[in-house]
């Protein structure tokens, strides 16, 4: 299996917000931007050499807008097959992400009043539906999609063999990228603790580097320390009733 190469997207500036591309024996896309930016990912993958029409996978992340807005564009422009997780699948097929949005911080809280992140998106039925870990060899990356619940119930990230880890908003830059290097929250968890739990579990694999949505790659060990320090923030939060989780039913 050759090597697989991870490649940034960006859909909104710099590292706002980012698509990636993932190159190996076939290329695989990983995300799919806000509404409207599926021209501007498919010709992003040209300008890289790439045949948009060779792409043999899209990769969803999770359900929200800036990250599922385009992918059914996107694959109506590649011909490439959708993979997401079942338990995103009212979003996805809905076009809407499940609401209210749950800041984690004053960003968000500013952030949820944006009338861009409450719009109905195209639909999409996911060709690929994610349940559990999922080798992408098939698909000519040596990668796996790795389940990371938190975030939102179906969030994933995707695990290339060389320790890349493509990590949705399973971690920030901070302030949506705008300080290079530093971890921070995105503006929204549904579940603040579960989504800490299952960074942990991705950062026990020992990866290379992470790729956000949000924000340049960010090295393990400065995510690492990170995280034991948000954990402590959390757990006091929760010891004091303060921490808010999403708990409504995801069944589909």
């Amino acid at each position: 299996m050759s090597p697989t190469k991870v490649i940034p997207i960006p859909v909104m500036g710099r590292h706002n917000i980012n698509a990636y591309l993932l190159l190996g024996r076939r290329p695989v896309i990983v995300d799919a931007g806000t509404p409207g930016s599926g021209r501007k990912i498919y010709e992003q993958v040209a300008a890289h050499g790439v045949d948009p029409t060779d792409v043999s996978l899209i990769v969803i992340t999770h359900g929200h807008i800036d990250h599922f807005g385009s992918a059914a564009e996107l694959h109506r422009l590649t011909g490439a097959p959708v993979a997401g997780h079942v338990a995103d699948l009212v979003p996805f097929r809905t076009g809407r992400v499940r609401e209210p949005y749950l800041p984690t911080g004053p960003m968000g809280r500013l952030m949820a009043r944006n009338k861009n992140l409450h719009i109905k998106v195209a639909p999409l039925e996911p060709d690929v539906l994610v349940r559990g870990e999922t080798d992408l060899d098939d698909f000519g990356i040596g990668a796996r999609i790795m389940p990371t619940p938190g975030h939102t119930a179906g969030s994933v990230s995707v695990l290339t063999d060389e320790g890349d880890l493509v990590a949705g908003d399973l971690v920030a830059g901070s302030f949506m990228g705008l300080i290079p290097g530093k971890p921070a929250n995105p503006p929204f968890h549904d579940d603040p603790l579960g989504n800490l739990a299952s960074l942990q579990e991705m950062l026990a694999l020992r990866p290379t580097r992470l790729h956000v949505g949000h924000g340049s790659p960010l090295e393990p060990e400065r995510v690492r320390k990170w995280a034991a320090r948000e954990h402590r923030r959390l757990s006091r939060r929760e010891a004091a009733g303060r921490l808010i989780r999403r708990t409504d039913d995801v069944g589909v």
